[in-house]
């Protein structure tokens, strides 16, 4: 009965995976049009993406804004979970609850709020426009990730710290910080991806003098649909994996 539980489960994500798998041969096929199974196996499309200006002009927007939304979202993340797990709040379990609000609501409908906020400010299709927009997107996985840190953190140190004379900041950038920042590279990991990997947003507060990789890959493939596609995919997944991988080391070095 066990074998049979374990060969389901294998078979059931298999199936889940498979699709992500079957994006890499797609990658590398000779023709000109997506196609499985690949006739002949080529580079050619990853050499496209790379000597493509629009693709490198979406790479490098979307890769500044994931860099600049992770530090912007890791500072307030963090500094919103000290207060929610260490703060004596009034309506602590409400304010909890309102900060994971934009995992919550449906991504279209923040992104028609975001619109309507942002485009009478001028904030559509820039830098400072996407910042905002998943700053507020990525600040829930950050504050869930430090407050699960948090609650495991014996406040008693902090204490004694306090008790000894050293001030509240100097408790937390020696004694709390250290103790926690697996937790916290670990949040900014999925603060990065929670921005790189963005699209719903994006078709909303996007334009044409800026627009991020995810946007720029669903225009191709209303318009111009080629192996390229599947060769941003590729790296996308690989870029995922690789920082997903990086997630399980720094969680499990905070466990040690």
């Amino acid at each position: 009965m066990r074998l049979f539980g374990g060969l389901l489960i294998g078979a059931i994500l298999f199936f889940l995976v498979l699709p992500t798998l079957l994006v890499i041969p797609i990658s590398l096929n000779d023709s000109s049009y997506i196609q499985f199974p690949p006739k002949g196996l080529t580079l050619r499309w990853y050499s496209e993406f790379l000597s493509d200006p629009d693709w490198r002009a979406a790479t490098i927007f979307s890769l500044k804004i994931a860099l600049s939304t992770t530090i912007a979202s890791t500072a307030i993340g963090t500094m919103a979970a000290i207060g929610l797990v260490r703060g004596n709040l009034p309506g602590k379990a409400l304010l909890q609850a309102l900060s994971l609000g934009p995992m919550i609501v449906p991504h279209v409908v923040f992104g028609v709020a975001l619109y309507l906020i942002l485009s009478p400010l001028g904030l559509t299709g820039n830098f400072a426009g996407f910042l905002v927009a998943h700053t507020v997107l990525s600040v829930p996985y950050v504050i869930i990730t430090v407050s699960a840190a948090l609650e495991r953190f014996d406040p008693s140190l902090e204490l004694a710290a306090l008790n000894c004379g050293a001030s509240r900041s100097r408790t937390f950038f020696s004694i709390v910080l250290p103790n926690i920042s697996p937790a916290v590279a670990a949040a900014s990991v999925f603060a990065f991806l929670a921005s790189f990997d963005e699209a719903t947003v994006a078709f909303f507060i996007s334009d044409t003098g800026g627009k991020t990789i995810s946007r720029k890959m669903f225009e191709d493939i209303d318009f111009n649909l080629t192996p390229v596609i599947a060769s941003v995919s590729t790296l996308l997944v690989a870029i995922s994996l690789v920082l997903m991988g990086s997630i399980y080391l720094l969680t499990g070095r905070g466990e040690d």
